[in-house]
């Protein structure tokens, strides 16, 4: 953000940000880019279903304890999981302790593993969602935040075929909130400074972000 002293206009953002530090940080570093690494795309699968009926800040919040309470969201380890783990999620303060959610993150896991393997092993994941944006960013143009739908033709579809291969907490509404955070669609508004910066740099390097080793 623009010094005050600097005589500089303050960068315009998309409104939903806030002026929360950690929300602002995640919407000028991480939203709409880009992002092709499974474990970080698997990771924000599970954060998307994480949030279901709660606010997205409010995973943010505990995106840490996520990725420590899920061994980093390794979906091998993960996959192997049994009753032990369940309580011990279960008794966790440090995420949202709903039980389907928690067994909806494990079966995940598993099913990811085996789209996965279909596309190729490592990487297939990351093939198989952009594919279906044929491996190119949809760059929208919404100049109001009300303009921005819930769901799309295309979140329908790749929610369809997810919940088809067995995944869980993968309705059109989190599928689309999955393709704006990832980067399959920039949703930034017309008057925010992200979306013209994204549109310069379709292999922006704040992609590896939040990669995971």
């Amino acid at each position: 953000m623009s010094s005050p002293d600097t005589g500089a206009k303050p960068l315009k953002r998309c409104l939903w940000c806030g002026d929360d530090p950690l929300y602002v940080a995640y919407h000028d570093s991480e939203w709409g880019v880009p992002l092709h690494d499974d474990r970080a795309l698997f990771e924000f699968l599970l954060l998307e279903g994480a949030q279901a009926g709660l606010s997205w800040i409010t995973i943010l919040r505990k995106r840490d304890n996520y990725r420590a309470a899920f061994d980093g969201f390794d979906p091998q380890r993960m996959a192997r999981y049994g009753p032990p783990q369940v309580q011990r999620l279960l008794n966790d303060p440090g995420i949202v302790r709903n039980r389907l959610k928690i067994a909806a993150a494990i079966t995940n896991a598993g099913k990811f593993l085996d789209l996965q393997e279909e596309f190729g092993g490592k990487g297939g994941f990351s093939d198989y969602l952009w594919g279906y944006v044929d491996g190119r960013p949809i760059h929208n143009t919404w100049r109001n935040q009300s303009d921005l739908p819930a769901q799309t033709p295309l979140s329908v579809a790749l929610s369809k075929d997810l919940a088809r291969r067995g995944f869980k907490f993968v309705g059109p509404t989190i599928c689309y909130s999955l393709m704006q955070a990832v980067g399959l669609v920039n949703d930034h508004l017309v008057d925010c400074f992200r979306r013209c910066e994204l549109l310069k740099e379709p292999n922006n390097p704040l992609a590896k972000y939040n990669q995971l080793g």
